[in-house]
């Protein structure tokens, strides 16, 4: 019994000293200038201490402006982009909880995103309403985490692709792509990757009516990245 109280004593003394150096962290940080936001402090909280992965999805256009719009041949407006990704971004969002994923939703340009540290951050988007076909992903041209952002870009090429029956369309990427300001604004040290997930004219079909699959196709593309990379293969002695 005695044992068993000294060692809930010695838990509650490290959890009690972890909250102390938090709020002194915060204490500092504020008397600094530098405004603490929910994503600084819920890092806080998960650092050393095991916490589960976070990935942050940037739902493309959200908060900024509507992206694609898709008329009728009177100019009526029939679909927005910004509306498809968000419907398809909480999908995603949800089936990753589920999986015990802690998971941030960002709208575009959001101010939370400079120096973001996450285990991933994908930004979902739709291409035009040109009668194409097709998903395209980019990611840092110069990066730090070049081994894992290739391997995020390896798992969407074999998991988003198979889920949806998508083919890549590497031709359409644009420079808005590859020099996307999210690869600026979150930390180096965090990989990420901007993803057009298909063509709101030629893939209208699977990206309004069928969003879940849409969703399970980036699900998993994010699940295959977050299980860890398969150990190297020692080299065959001489």
């Amino acid at each position: 019994m005695r044992r068993d109280l000294l060692v809930r004593l010695q838990r509650l003394f490290i959890l009690v000293s972890l909250a102390s150096l938090l709020a002194t962290g915060v204490l500092v940080a504020q008397a600094a200038g530098y405004p603490l936001s929910n994503l600084d402090l819920a890092a806080l909280l998960g650092l050393g201490l095991g916490r589960r992965p976070t990935v942050a999805l940037i739902q493309g256009h959200a908060g900024y402006d509507s992206g694609a719009v898709c008329t009728d041949n009177t100019g009526q407006v029939l679909l927005q982009e910004v509306e498809v990704n968000a419907r398809i971004t909480a999908q995603v969002a949800e089936r990753l909880r589920s999986q015990g994923v802690q998971v941030w939703v960002l709208d575009e340009q959001d101010p939370r995103l400079r120096g973001l540290r996450a285990t991933v951050l994908l930004s979902l988007h739709s291409d035009s309403c040109v009668g194409l076909s097709g998903y395209k992903v980019a990611t840092r041209s110069l990066s730090l985490v070049s081994e894992p952002e290739e391997r995020l870009v390896a798992c969407i090429h074999t998991q988003y692709a198979a889920v949806t029956g998508l083919r890549n369309h590497p031709e359409t990427i644009t420079r808005n792509m590859t020099n996307y300001y999210a690869f600026r604004w979150a930390a180096p040290t965090t990989p990420t990757a901007i993803l057009e997930m298909g063509f709101l004219g030629g893939d209208r079909a699977l990206l309004v009516e069928r969003p879940h699959q849409v969703a399970e196709g980036v699900v998993q593309s994010l699940l295959c990245f977050l299980q860890e990379p398969p150990a190297p293969t020692p080299p065959a002695a001489p």
